[in-house]
């Protein structure tokens, strides 16, 4: 499958399409990498140098390959991290151009605004337009539990409360919503939760959380490139929810282990195609 993939890049580390773009290959896919920035490094350090690439520049891209008459054999879009809200609006364009050439593409939309702790990192324009725009457009959302609320507009409050969140998204447009980082009381004391909301019912996997002072960034943006992988491959949605689980659970744990700041996506590459099973989705609704 061929995946047009228009998120951040960075030129150290494993962050938006220098995580997406290797797991989606090692998963057997075509990733077309759109940058949405290049920085030198993710911006959780501090300090970091490079630039945000404008609207203007990513449209011109998307004008180039429907010139080159690609546009039919792309089976899907991932979005995530924007830099600004009118680069959401090139890739909406860039959406509707796709599905006008093939009407069987999907879009993942991975709404990157902030995390619990960090509060909201993006320009404050951006929440109204995954939340007006974006959403309504997806086939697919993956927020993190900061990113859910915001959206829905509703505190999470236990795991009744996280499945009516992702149901209410539902409500506007995407058929499954796949949330990352669920954190008690939603999942039990010292565990992290992923939810997946399909039309047929509503899935849960939880893990360890695991003892970070700071864990790696990019973990999320692995997540959302190996459920949008495993989905395009015809993995039944539950058994993608939990293979990818397990797949980001050992890349953590590994990094943990060898106490890098940086996921160690190259080194446990394997274990993007043939995770363990050690954590198995229950049905919650």
């Amino acid at each position: 499958m061929n995946i047009l993939s228009i998120q951040s890049s960075v030129v150290f580390g494993h962050v938006g399409n220098s995580a997406a773009v290797f797991t989606l290959q090692r998963l057997g896919h075509e990733a077309w990498p759109m940058d949405t920035v290049q920085f030198s490094n993710h911006t959780g350090y501090g300090s970091w140098r490079g630039q945000v690439f404008g609207a203007g520049h990513l449209a011109d891209l998307i004008d180039g390959i429907e010139a080159r008459g690609i546009l039919r054999r792309c089976d899907a879009i991932l979005s995530g991290y924007l830099g600004e809200a009118d680069i959401g609006r090139v890739i909406l364009d860039a959406v509707g151009r796709v599905r006008k050439a093939n009407p069987r593409a999907i879009y993942c939309c991975d709404p990157v605004m902030g995390d619990t702790g960090k509060g909201l990192f993006v320009h404050p324009d951006i929440p109204a337009f995954f939340a007006q725009q974006a959403v309504p457009a997806a086939d697919l959302i993956t927020p993190n539990q900061y990113e859910l609320e915001l959206l829905a507009g509703a505190p999470v409050t236990g795991l009744a409360a996280a499945v009516a969140a992702a149901r209410r998204l539902q409500s506007r447009g995407p058929s499954m919503v796949a949330v990352t980082s669920l954190q008690p009381p939603a999942v039990g004391p010292g565990r992290l939760g992923s939810l997946l909301a399909t039309p047929e019912g509503t899935w849960l996997v939880d893990t360890p959380l695991l003892p970070f002072d700071r864990p790696p960034a990019g973990a999320g943006d692995v997540f959302a490139a190996l459920l949008l992988g495993r989905l395009l491959a015809g993995e039944n949605p539950v058994v993608a929810l939990e293979r990818t689980v397990n797949s980001v659970y050992r890349l953590l744990a590994d990094s943990l282990a060898e106490q890098s700041a940086e996921l160690r996506l190259v080194a446990t590459q394997e274990n993007l195609v043939n995770p363990p099973t050690l954590h198995s989705a229950v049905r919650v609704g």
